[in-house]
């Protein structure tokens, strides 16, 4: 009997396929990244055999290890599986049986930690320049951090006070609002964008990434102003995908770090991170009587039940419940 052949993460042409195949999915740079690690580990974990000459056996032994030995969170679990199955199904074009009967990763949802209104503002009052910007956008429109660094020039709409949100979570766009309170800040941001711009453009640069159906369809849009990004980076980098000097959006550690500073200074005890400022939106917007389908569509959830649960975290009237230890 002929030995399983033993495949090499160094060999390029399986992950340059996977890579292939993601970009004609348009996929999210990010998620490129992450489904290209899982499915490393995947071979990894399996002794370096081909894909080919492993299945559904090979496929719930992994996820297992991940849930059993490494106590991932479901989320987590779910991104490799989902990882998995595109090697499988768009890749190697192999049918795969979906009932994978892994163990499931026994870490279930955390209450979101919540600021309180005056916690929030006194978050924010300890930021500075385009830092408190970023933070009030999260806090003021409900964004992922993610969202808010990514957001162009022309997703801003001063005239209907609101804010366009484009290829979020799960590929989808939607437009959440904007608050009056920002406008003024977000019109000189966009000042400086126009002015860095122009400056690229006359050093000979100027382009902005595109998606690949965008960029064959519009040949200009790379460089029109609408398209440059609201945040964009103090440095020109090079694309990893096209190789072209371009200029990126601010990196989100810069925006991690102005948080994690600004806790401290706040003196808040909280564990407090960016997302902190989209969960205390949300809960907020409840507490303020907003209904929960409309706060559904603003933070662009599938199901109602992902909103939901903000309804645990928010304040709630306790005067007429009396403390059992207050009759000792």
């Amino acid at each position: 009997m002929d030995e399983p052949s033993t495949f090499r993460p160094s060999a390029p042409r399986l992950m340059d396929q996977v890579r292939e195949t993601l970009r004609f999915y348009h996929y999210a740079y990010n998620t490129e990244k992450s489904y290209i690690e899982w499915i490393l580990r995947f071979i990894r974990f399996s002794g370096k055999k081909h894909p080919r000459e492993m299945g559904k056996f090979e496929i719930e032994r992994f996820l297992s290890h991940l849930a059993i030995n490494r106590d991932v969170a479901a989320s987590t679990q779910n991104q490799a599986f989902n990882a998995i199955m595109f090697l499988y199904k768009k890749v190697l074009d192999m049918p795969m049986e979906l009932d994978i009967r892994a163990r499931r990763s026994g870490k279930g949802k955390r209450l979101p930690t919540v600021l309180s209104k005056d916690e929030a503002r006194s978050l924010i009052s300890c930021m500075t320049g385009t830092a408190k910007i970023l933070a009030c956008l999260m806090y003021g429109s409900g964004l992922r951090s993610l969202e808010v660094i990514r957001l162009r020039i022309h997703d801003i709409d001063f005239a209907n006070n609101q804010i366009y949100v484009r290829n979020a979570k799960g590929g989808k766009d939607r437009t959440t609002i904007f608050p009056d309170a920002l406008h003024q800040p977000i019109r000189e941001q966009i000042e400086f964008s126009k002015k860095l711009h122009d400056k690229d453009l006359e050093e000979g640069y100027g382009e902005v990434y595109l998606p690949d159906a965008l960029s064959r369809k519009y040949s200009r849009a790379n460089v029109s102003i609408g398209w440059q990004y609201l945040f964009p980076s103090k440095v020109r980098s090079t694309d990893p995908r096209s190789g072209k000097v371009m200029r990126y959006h601010l990196h989100k550690t810069a925006l991690q770090k102005a948080v994690a500073s600004a806790r401290l200074e706040a003196k808040i005890i909280k564990r407090v991170t960016p997302h902190t400022l989209r969960h205390s939106f949300a809960t907020h917007l409840l507490e303020n009587g907003e209904n929960i389908r409309v706060l559904q569509v603003l933070l662009g959830h599938n199901d109602v039940k992902t909103t939901e649960i903000y309804t645990h975290v928010m304040q709630k009237n306790h005067d007429s419940v009396k403390s059992p230890l207050d009759d000792f």
